[in-house]
């Protein structure tokens, strides 16, 4: 394994652009966060520091908790609120934007990050809001990316957080909080869509070229490289949507504005992790039709590349766009099939692999079985997983097939596990966990943030201090919901 260069570089010493900003008014308003008084480092990520080789140590300094909870600026930063619309339950809602978060600027390096901070107050499309985020979406979304990340999935990341005594109101009134995330960009499907359905389609080529040089250059600058752009794109979904489905991630509000044209998890709101498996799971309460059920993450998936394909249809005739459409099941079954494989411990390939999957979610769903549990049982022995799925003729029988389908791996028993136990993990961000560890922030107690961060840091690790972290939820949070304002 490669060792990672020291960090280096200390707060002055981050170099700043904001090519983003750069691209007029027409796509941002310029717009300096509205700091949160009395604020104190709640947590922070060295590995997202790592991204941008800030010098260990660093956030400790006064500075670096002031940039976080948006009471300063570094040199160099030129923060805008980004414009986008976008679909939101399958209906266009006009115009959106960056309404509770600010771009504050990219570090200027060989793979540039940008910073943006939540809850860094009022924008011009904060519409009837206060721009703010409090302790509970902050906590959440905090943990949840640095989370998907150490499991190999697509994110943006979470630098760190910072929370006050603002009061701020919601379902109740609750304390004001800040997050720095970083991403090489936050442009998403529904920063297209607002200019297509503007007919501002110079603007909307601008973006599509700004895109493609600083994210695709592989694309290249011929006249089909919006056709390869989009391409690419919807493989990138595809591939998301599998990864999801395959730990048991639902993200709970799938709309085009929350979708990053990079294929990165975005927005982190009313998600959920599958305990008892249920295919139609919605970890969403305020989606009260089930359109973002977990079952339903591979096909809004796909229909969000419709609605971008739409956007992008005055730069790439429809042809194209349909043939680039019809490639997404098959990079999604592709994908999820060999995450499949690769968490059953089978190497090789075959045509009926589909039907041992899909009959074992059946038991899954029939059975009531925590999915994640279910997984590292199986990378344990048979017969752990066996008496979690009841050990009667349907399962003994199912049993049975997987055995005689893994016959023949040449790795041996305790490799094979090994390998599973690399894929399957022990811990994932349960709901119940998630808020265990906001209520002690609530109360001024950041210890729980922070040790929830470490577990989800190394989550094939076994954590024995941590036990009950991998277990469903405690009768106390067992009605635990999450709605769009979490």
């Amino acid at each position: 394994m490669a060792i990672a260069p020291p960090r280096s570089k200390t707060l002055e010493d981050l170099r700043f652009a904001n090519s983003f900003a750069g691209l007029g008014d027409a796509f941002s308003e310029r717009r300096t966060p509205a700091g949160i008084p009395c604020a104190r480092l709640v947590a922070f990520s060295p590995e997202a520091a790592a991204l941008i080789d800030l010098r260990a140590g660093e956030q400790m300094r006064p500075e670096f908790a002031a940039l976080v909870s948006g009471n300063a600026l570094l040199h160099g930063m030129e923060p805008v609120a980004a414009l986008y619309g976008g679909h939101q339950f399958g209906v266009w809602a006009g115009q959106l934007g960056d309404g509770r978060a600010i771009l504050l600027g990219e570090v200027d390096q060989t793979e540039p990050y940008e910073l943006q901070i939540k809850g860094g107050g009022m924008t011009a499309f904060s519409r009837f809001a206060d721009g703010r985020a409090v302790v509970r979406s902050t906590v959440r979304e905090y943990l949840a990316s640095e989370a998907l990340h150490h499991l190999g999935i697509p994110t943006t990341r979470a630098l760190a957080m910072a929370a006050g005594e603002e009061p701020v109101l919601r379902e109740r009134v609750e304390r004001a909080a800040t997050l720095i995330r970083m991403a090489p960009s936050f442009v998403r499907f529904g920063s297209f869509e607002i200019f297509h359905y503007r007919n501002r389609h110079a603007e909307l080529k601008t973006l599509a070229d700004y895109v493609i040089d600083r994210f695709y250059p592989e694309c290249g600058t011929s006249d089909d490289r919006y056709e390869r752009f989009f391409a690419t794109v919807v493989e990138r979904t595809a591939a998301l949507m599998a990864q999801w489905q395959a730990v048991g991630f639902a993200h709970g509000v799938m709309n085009t504005d929350n979708f990053s044209i990079l294929g990165l998890t975005l927005d982190y709101g009313p998600y959920g992790f599958v305990e008892e498996y249920d295919p139609g799971f919605i970890c969403n309460h305020t989606d009260e039709s089930g359109r973002y059920a977990f079952d339903r993450q591979p096909t809004i998936g796909l229909w969000n590349c419709y609605a971008l394909a739409e956007a992008l249809s005055s730069l790439i005739p429809r042809a194209q766009l349909d043939a680039a459409l019809a490639g997404y099941q098959d990079v999604y079954r592709t994908t999820f099939l060999s995450l499949m494989r690769a968490k059953l411990g089978i190497l090789d390939v075959r045509d009926d692999d589909a039907d041992l999957a899909l009959e074992l979610f059946g038991l899954l769903h029939a059975r009531r079985v925590d999915w994640t549990n279910f997984w590292r049982a199986l990378s344990r022995a048979d017969a752990d997983a066996l008496a979690m799925l009841g050990e009667d003729a349907t399962s003994r029988t199912w049993f049975e097939r997987y055995a005689e389908r893994r016959a023949g791996d040449p790795r041996g028993e305790e490799h094979r596990h090994a390998a599973m136990r690399a894929v399957n993990p022990k811990y994932v961000l349960r709901n119940w966990v998630a808020q265990e560890a906001i209520e002690a922030c609530e109360a001024g107690n950041d210890s729980v943030v922070a040790a929830v961060y470490d577990v989800l840091r190394a989550p094939y690790d076994e954590h024995p201090e941590r036990e009950a972290w991998a277990q469903p939820a405690p009768a106390r949070y067992r009605d635990l919901s999450v709605s769009c304002s979490s």
